[in-house]
């Protein structure tokens, strides 16, 4: 999943940003209120992280100017702000979550994950079509043959993509969107190669190939 996390101190955008990479997550670090806006409408993200105390623009501007254009994407407001005015505007302007610092890094991808499974419709952090199934806590997956099969963390992160739209075919360009961030080289065959390695390790018939257009893993029943 990819992350636009923005916060302009540089000491806790480097520790979230290390902490988010380490947790298989593609994240891009912007440090204002304005470029947050301008990355908004040329990528799509999962997830938004977002300071309010911002140069440039305001954090509970931005929020506005994002769900005054109907942007739904999952928002998670990161403050020193702890005030009931702020968090009561916050949440009420559109935020998903409101976490206070100074926090845990454990608490921070545990509130991640419950936003983002809210806006999935699920209640549990595993994902599952019937065929296989991925803890998104423990990284493992597990297949109808109940073997645990532990990941790697782009492995999972590429399992976790085709999961989270069971039936959709992803292009190489739309899986490699969501596994690198700003400043990943990408080389030209990694997802292929990421794929075999699934592959091996869950039996071929997990992800399907469909030709020309890209992979995908089956809806459901």
């Amino acid at each position: 999943m990819r992350i636009l996390l923005v916060e302009d101190d540089p000491m806790i955008g480097d520790a979230i940003q290390g902490a988010l990479n380490d947790a298989s997550y593609a994240t891009d670090w912007v440090k204002n209120g304005l470029t947050a806006l301008a990355t908004l409408e040329t990528q799509h993200y999962d997830l938004v992280l977002l300071d309010l105390g911002l140069p440039g623009k305001d954090g509970l501007d931005v929020l506005d100017h994002i769900r005054g254009r109907n942007n739904p994407v999952p928002l998670l407001i990161i403050t020193a702000r702890d005030s009931l005015n702020d968090r009561l505007r916050g949440l009420d302007g559109g935020a998903d979550d409101y976490l206070v610092k100074p926090f845990d890094m454990a608490e921070l991808l545990a509130r991640m994950r419950a936003v983002l499974r809210r806006k999935g419709g699920s209640a549990l952090s595993v994902l599952d079509n019937g065929v296989v199934s991925l803890d998104l806590i423990s990284k493992q997956a597990t297949t109808v043959e109940n073997r645990n099969i532990q990941l790697s963390s782009r492995e999972f992160a590429l399992l976790q993509a085709l999961l989270v739209r069971p039936g959709a075919i992803l292009s190489r360009s739309d899986l490699e969107d969501r596994l690198y961030g700003w400043g990943n080289e990408v080389e030209s065959n990694a997802v292929e190669f990421l794929i075999h390695a699934l592959r091996r390790k869950l039996g071929n018939h997990v992800i399907k190939n469909v030709r020309g257009m890209g992979w995908m893993v089956s809806k459901s029943v």
